[in-house]
């Protein structure tokens, strides 16, 4: 590591957040734009950074919508993973990081840095390494893991590859804390090789890792990244319970264990989240994963909330007087119950613009997210 490298200290925390409260409010952003949680101020929404080439005209962009983003006091959550970009988005999240706290315009402990691990990946600054290569010389010929800890779905649960992923993801980004890490579409990637109750252990042994760099403070919390787990039914073979996952971090952590949140998709074309009643708690049966969450404490960020653009073009009925495309889209998945915020993925000057403009407007109440759903539902019918 070069004598160049710099290092931004700290994680969010209840003070920091709540100064960049204060900083939106002067740029126009009404309090109720933010969530609280462990006394945490998130704003309700996040921005994603999952797209793009492996290209410098897409670090740019990345690093300029990251840095606008924050700026604009619409965005204090930032997510990203390892394997985006492979790894350069993770690096276009450190630089402009190290931009806005240079210039004076936010510092470390009023942002939400989330990022997830388990996939394989390359360096994408080394594009002649391709992944597989780059796996086998970094990780499997130094006997880190062996081929047989990669998933048919290309996802590693091995505690060492996972150590090495956290400390990789604070180089990339020049921080000393992750406020999350989510372990990456795992039981999606694995259930047509191991057992449920094989998973299990091996996810056990992830979150091992994950209290361990709890305690030394490099990560705060953690939590699962999903993809169809906790939205299909209880017969499917992919469905996982929130509640024995939940159980499995007591096991490990405690009562005061870190894993707190958990991402899943959720938007108008997939809303399993709200409607399908698949998770049992207690003696509570058929409650949705959002209710499910809300029972055991766990907070909700949600991906692909425009489905990938694809519903920028719907036919969405107009709901609370919204008519802006995006408004419409982003505010019933940002105003729904446990939802911290939806993630919201962008790059273009305009789309940073145009998507963050629903920041401006205060998320629904109660009363008026069940007409929206009403309306919403109604116009699917």
């Amino acid at each position: 590591m070069s004598s160049t490298y710099e290092l931004l200290h700290g994680y969010a925390t209840s003070a920091g957040t709540k100064k960049y409260v204060e900083y939106a409010i002067q740029r126009g952003k009404p309090s109720s734009h933010f969530r609280i949680f462990d006394a945490l101020y998130l704003s309700s929404i996040g921005m994603g950074t999952y797209l793009g080439q492996l290209t410098a005209e897409d670090d740019k962009a990345m690093e300029n919508a990251v840095y606008e983003s924050i700026k604009s006091g619409a965005v204090n959550v930032i997510d990203t993973a390892i394997n985006y970009r492979a790894m350069k988005s993770e690096k276009s999240v450190g630089r402009a990081l190290l931009r806005l706290e240079k210039e004076g315009i936010i510092s470390r402990d009023e942002v939400f840095i989330c990022t997830k691990n388990g996939y394989i990946t390359n360096d994408g600054d080394y594009p002649s390494i391709d992944v597989m290569e780059y796996m086998q010389k970094m990780f499997i010929s130094t006997d880190i893991i062996n081929a047989h800890d990669i998933s048919s779905g290309y996802n590693v649960l091995n505690p060492n590859y996972i150590e090495r992923c956290i400390e990789k993801s604070l180089m990339n980004m020049h921080i000393e804390t992750i406020d999350l890490v989510y372990i990456h579409n795992s039981f999606e990637s694995w259930h047509e090789d191991v057992s449920r109750e094989e998973f299990m252990q091996m996810l056990a042994k992830v979150f091992e890792v994950y209290e361990k760099y709890r305690s030394n403070t490099k990560i705060r919390y953690y939590g699962m990244a999903t993809w169809t787990c906790f939205r299909v039914s209880q017969d499917n073979k992919e469905y996982l319970s929130l509640e024995q996952v939940v159980k499995l971090a007591e096991n490990i952590g405690g009562r005061q264990h870190g894993f707190r949140f958990i991402q899943l998709p959720y938007n108008l074309a997939y809303s399993e989240a709200l409607l399908l009643k698949n998770q049992i708690v207690g003696s509570e049966r058929n409650l949705t994963i959002l209710e499910a969450a809300n029972r055991l404490n766990i907070k909700v960020f949600t991906s692909i909330p425009l489905f990938q653009s694809r519903l920028l073009r719907a036919q969405i009925p107009d709901y609370i007087g919204l008519t802006d495309q995006v408004a419409k889209l982003v505010q019933v998945i940002r105003s729904s119950p446990s939802v911290i915020a939806p993630l919201i993925g962008h790059k273009k000057p305009e789309h940073v613009e145009q998507n963050l403009m629903v920041a401006n407007i205060p998320p629904l109440n109660d009363i008026e997210f069940k007409k929206a759903i009403q309306v919403l539902l109604k116009g699917n019918s």
